[in-house]
């Protein structure tokens, strides 16, 4: 056993397959790597993983059980990433084409966008919760090291997440290089950029607990 952790390779095939399964946090870097670069997905997937590090920490520490036993808490954490993720959408929606839009846009501004996912995935309680309740299922609540066992597992469990988002970022990233040169259809990603963080924020503010 690693750490006393029990069924280790279990919770590994668990993780690896719930991190391959499409949802929000693929369709987030998918998005950013299309429409603005594999840089720029690869700090989008970078982030996510930083941010379930964040959520890792948080559940190992107990802190996540405020969010599952605060209705108040988990709604404000809800609301800004929710009004995040729309402000960031309606930006890049109303954001004014380049002026030569033959040219190669400039590479994304990698610092930004991965401040700009990290924040997306601390303030989404609901990542906060299936930590909470994902990991200590493989953690033994007898151990004295129990908040270091799910450390342990939450760690693994954002390593195998980043390196399937890395992968995804790399193949979504072909997208934007073709792209290039062709204004019309770089006005439509951007756009459809930003339609998409809309919806991803809609979404979270109407998730319920």
């Amino acid at each position: 056993m690693l750490f006393g952790i029990e069924n280790f390779f279990v919770f590994m095939a668990a993780g690896i397959l719930l991190n391959v399964t499409p949802g929000p946090d693929m369709f987030y870097v998918a998005t950013r790597s299309a429409g603005q670069g594999r840089a720029a997905g690869v700090a989008s997937a970078l982030a996510i993983a930083c941010g379930g590090v964040v959520h890792t920490m948080a559940a190992s520490l107990g802190l996540s059980a405020v969010l599952a036993h605060s209705a108040l808490a988990f709604d404000i954490v809800r609301w800004a990433g929710a009004v995040y993720l729309v402000w960031m959408g309606l930006r890049l929606i109303l954001s004014r084409p380049e002026a030569d839009a033959h040219k190669r846009l400039p590479d994304a501004p990698v610092g930004k966008i991965f401040r700009q996912g990290l924040v997306v995935a601390i303030f989404n309680p609901k990542v906060a919760l299936f930590f909470l309740s994902f990991l200590p299922q493989f953690a033994n609540p007898a151990s004295a090291d129990f908040a270091v066992q799910v450390l342990v597992l939450g760690l693994t469990f954002c390593a195998t997440g980043l390196a399937v988002m890395t992968t995804i970022a790399l193949c979504f990233g072909c997208v934007n290089a073709w792209a290039s040169g062709r204004p019309g259809l770089r006005r439509f990603q951007t756009r459809a950029t930003g339609g998409v963080f809309v919806t991803m924020g809609l979404c979270l503010g109407l998730a319920e607990r």
